[in-house]
């Protein structure tokens, strides 16, 4: 949201990430600056689809009655947590029971043709809260949306070689990327933890033969040994495969990261 703000925004608004990247959102704490920073803002965009759940106590305690709120998710059809997830779930129930995202998964920004909508839905949001600078918001907009048809197309032509390819991830993060390219994701787990239990091996395992996995995907940066350790027993390749929930500032890196997202899920699927 921060990159797609930035990207709309450009130089006619101070664009702030207000939770540092690798925050674990299920286990955030309020903090004064944060309320400070809600209190003092003029619009608080967000992702929308349960996402920002964590935050209503911080948007209550900072009794902003002009801030706007920008909900990047509007008009998107969003999938439930329920893919062929079922047949890997965690162990837990109880664990990941207050986990669930209520809305539906949120992961939309993945899918190039969503991302879109996030970013029209953010321009047309800070046009309202901001006319004056009306045409500045449409004009970046329109270069960014124009950037993302383009990376779309290449999603299409590239992905469209290997159809029903199924892939596994660790997190449940690709449902609408994989829906949009017809792949199928299977994810061993909705919340990241660092201990899987042998039973989320075995379901993983299970999950390779039933579905003929062609690729196992980790996100880059995590020493994730549960996968590393499946990708040798199994015989698979593991390739990374970026959520951008990173502390990129540039605009641009969305595309980059999701280029590279691109190759690896091309590499997998052969």
């Amino acid at each position: 949201m921060y990159l797609f703000t930035k990207a709309v925004a450009g130089d006619v608004a101070n664009v702030e990430i207000l939770i540092p990247p690798g925050t674990d959102v299920h286990e955030y704490q309020s903090k004064p600056d944060d309320v400070k920073a809600i209190a003092t803002a003029r619009i608080l965009v967000k992702n929308g689809l349960g996402m920002e759940e964590f935050l209503s106590n911080t948007i209550k305690n900072a009794e902003n009655s002009k801030l706007i709120e920008i909900d990047a998710s509007k008009g998107i059809k969003v999938v439930d947590d329920i893919s062929p997830i079922e047949e890997v779930k965690g162990h837990n129930h109880d664990h990941d029971h207050k986990h669930e995202h209520a809305e539906g998964n949120p992961h939309v920004w993945l899918d190039p043709v969503f991302a879109k909508q996030q970013v029209i839905n953010i321009r047309d949001g800070l046009i309202k809260a901001d006319p004056a600078n009306k045409e500045v918001y449409q004009t970046n907009a329109a270069t960014y949306i124009q950037e993302l048809e383009k990376l779309n197309n290449e999603f299409q032509q590239t992905l469209s070689k290997t159809p029903n390819c199924t892939f596994i991830t660790f997190l449940d993060a690709f449902p609408y990327l994989a829906q949009r390219y017809n792949l199928k994701q299977v994810a061993v787990v909705k919340i990241p933890e660092d201990q899987l239990s042998p039973a989320d091996v075995k379901k993983a395992v299970n999950a390779v033969k039933k579905y003929q996995v062609k690729a196992l995907f980790s996100e880059p940066g995590v020493d994730n040994k549960l996968l590393n350790s499946l990708s040798q027993d199994l015989k698979l390749t593991l390739y990374p495969l970026s959520s951008l929930e990173t502390g990129e500032t540039n605009p641009q890196y969305y595309f980059q990261a999701m280029r590279n997202n691109l190759q690896s899920l091309a590499a997998g699927c052969q």
